[in-house]
């Protein structure tokens, strides 16, 4: 079940559970669309991967014991470990090859 984290980890914006901007790796770290863009080269910082955008889960239960209202978003907010200077460092090195190929 994916945690719907609820903020961007570079530059903090809100990414409510229903965000269409909101984009994650394989291991769930979320980043806005802008920040994966333009500043990432859709390279994760914390693991290198690729992102994806996020799904949107259903504010009701259209089938029992789904949705938000059963499966609520996450709360806590995280924020990556690196710098500014340090993530785009780390994107170079890994922007010119495909998420695949990582």
């Amino acid at each position: 079940m994916l945690e719907l984290r609820p903020n961007c980890e570079l530059c903090d914006r809100d990414l409510p559970p229903d965000s269409a901007e909101a984009r994650i790796c394989t291991y769930e770290c979320t980043f806005c669309a802008a920040c994966v863009d333009e500043v990432l080269g859709n390279v994760c910082p914390n693991c290198g991967g690729g992102f994806e955008k996020r799904p949107i889960r259903p504010g009701r239960a259209w089938r029992e014991g789904t949705g938000l209202v059963n499966d609520p978003a996450g709360t806590k907010r995280r924020h990556t470990p690196y710098t500014r200077r340090e993530i785009e460092a780390f994107a170079r090195t890994l922007r010119d090859l495909p998420p695949q190929g990582r």
